[in-house]
């Protein structure tokens, strides 16, 4: 019974991974779902509250950088608020739409709500690359914090 239980914390941490360039799954949570079930399986005597509350913490940031990521890239040219209601809405209609959606439709998003509100063409294209470039770094930060959740907890294991 416990090999299937660290299977499981294994499979938890990897669906995470996903997670964190996949905006349908709760990727951060489902790493710190992993470690609590971990610590639990190992009676909390390798990972203590307190490696789980920074997991708790690094999970927390990773979720804001959802939020912030794609409107900070937007935000930073002085798009319209119509350009980030339109990167939100263009990530919810790529969640549908395969990874193709998931990458380039909070773009088009954006900047259809910049040209909506701005009516200008050049300005929309530039808010709606600056929007993909703030996607593409906060993927690569939730990357990195999703890792560290990882690295954390093994090391937590380990030692």
């Amino acid at each position: 019974m416990t090999i299937a239980l660290w299977i499981l914390v294994v499979l938890l941490m990897a669906a995470g991974v996903v997670g964190t360039i996949l905006p349908i799954l709760p990727g951060a949570v489902l790493i710190f779902a992993g470690a609590l079930l971990g610590a639990w399986i190992d009676d909390w005597t390798r990972v203590s509250g307190w490696t789980l509350t920074l997991l708790g913490a690094l999970a927390a940031a990773t979720v804001a950088c959802d939020f912030i990521a794609a409107s900070l890239g937007a935000k930073r040219l002085g798009a319209h608020p119509l350009a980030v209601s339109g990167a939100t809405v263009g990530t919810l209609v790529g969640i549908f739409t395969g990874l193709w959606g998931l990458l380039f439709m909070p773009l088009v998003g954006a900047a259809i709500g910049e040209f909506l509100a701005m009516r200008n063409l050049e300005r929309a294209g530039r808010v709606g690359l600056a929007t993909g470039v703030g996607l593409f770094v906060g993927a690569i930060v939730k990357l990195a914090l999703a890792f560290s959740m990882i690295g954390i907890f093994v090391a937590a294991w380990a030692l």
